[in-house]
């Protein structure tokens, strides 16, 4: 068995630096998809594929067992311009795997994969596997996991690979991204006439600031609110009519984006609208069997600030995985290939510590 692990790490390394030569920026993944799929089959997986999304089940699934799914994306950002590397071009050094991509989110990724190819043709599980490889969760996109989730088997709780240093997120906040006008009137910088709409807007962009919502969560903390971007103004010698800015919004467990959304209505006089409700904050239970099985083994448990595909996924989940978040998004990412080899590790043992509710 150790053989086999060893193997399977080996493999994941390599699948990896496969997959950072290939562009797969969000909607743009159909080559890594193949490549993904191309390397379960390798292994005699029954793979299913439905737009740029991979998936399998474990040989012996049996209907009546629970299922935990696997999930991690396959999708990018763009090379973030102060990248002094190739992006695409796999190199280890130092034992750091570089290449865009590597650390978000493509080693928790093949780390997943390594980890179901390991309990694929056991007999004895406890528990149902389904393992998804998807596309577009870097923009939130309606093309990833959501796109599938009525095709996969009923799922009943999910492990989510993402950079977390292998410490266990066991709750993550929602987004709400809010679009806001302020209203005015044109007229001419230099007369007395119309209605400064960039003034009109800042007395709610202080709220937003300044504002702090009562309820805290324990996982979580405090709802934050940022002002992120702001457009008024044509030209230097026109009062605006209109001021456009964009609140970025990160809800805790404590509040559902309804109830954020209208806190926020009845504290400003510009009009709101959120572009969408569907980037929930999530949790599990503390007596969860995953959350049980991560205290046996001393995982560190959290609560995340940022968003991932637990948003979109309607079951009990927890967000864990080789690499670190810092190095998401940054110029010359990285990954240790250390990580990947005990990531694997340790999912195979956390899986292995699962006990039946």
């Amino acid at each position: 068995m150790e053989d086999k692990i060893h193997t399977l790490k080996e493999e994941a390394i390599e699948l990896l630096t496969k997959l950072v030569r290939i562009p797969s920026f969000s909607k743009e993944e159909d080559k890594t998809a193949t490549c993904i799929a191309d390397s379960l089959i390798a292994h005699g997986v029954a793979v299913n594929r439905s737009g740029n999304n991979v998936w399998a089940v474990n040989k012996y699934a049996d209907p009546a067992k629970q299922t935990l799914l696997l999930n991690s994306h396959h999708d990018t950002v763009k090379p973030n311009p102060a990248y002094t590397r190739d992006p695409f071009t796999p190199e280890i050094t130092d034992g750091k795997l570089y290449g865009l991509g590597s650390n978000d989110a493509g080693g928790p990724l093949v780390t997943l994969i390594a980890t179901f190819l390991y309990f694929y043709e056991r007999h004895d599980l406890p528990y149902n596997i389904v393992l998804a490889a998807t596309a577009e969760e870097e923009i939130s996109g309606t093309g990833g996991i959501e796109l599938i989730w009525n095709e996969l088997p009923k799922i009943d709780f999910a492990i989510v690979g993402e950079p977390t240093l292998c410490e266990m997120a066991v709750a993550e906040k929602g987004l709400m991204v809010l679009d806001c006008i302020a209203k005015g009137k044109a007229g001419h910088a230099a007369r007395e006439e119309g209605v400064n709409a960039l003034y009109e807007a800042l007395p709610d962009i202080e709220w937003f600031r300044s504002y702090s919502f009562p309820k805290v969560s324990d996982t979580l903390g405090k709802v934050k609110m940022s002002v992120t971007v702001i457009h008024a103004g044509q030209a230097h010698n026109q009062v605006p009519a209109e001021c456009l800015f964009t609140v970025d919004v990160r809800v805790t467990d404590a509040y559902t984006l309804e109830e954020v959304l209208a806190i926020v209505k009845q504290h400003v006089s510009c009009k709101v609208k959120p572009r969408s409700l569907r980037l929930r904050s999530s949790g599990i239970e503390p007596n969860h069997p995953l959350v049980q099985a991560a205290r046996k083994l001393k995982i560190n448990q959290y609560g995340s600030p940022t968003t991932s595909d637990q948003a979109l996924i309607p079951v009990p989940s927890v967000k864990i995985g080789p690499g670190d978040s810092v190095r998401s998004h940054s110029a010359d990412e990285f990954i240790y290939v250390d990580e990947i080899r005990k990531g694997i590790d340790l999912y195979i043992q956390l899986i292995k510590n699962l006990k039946p509710e």
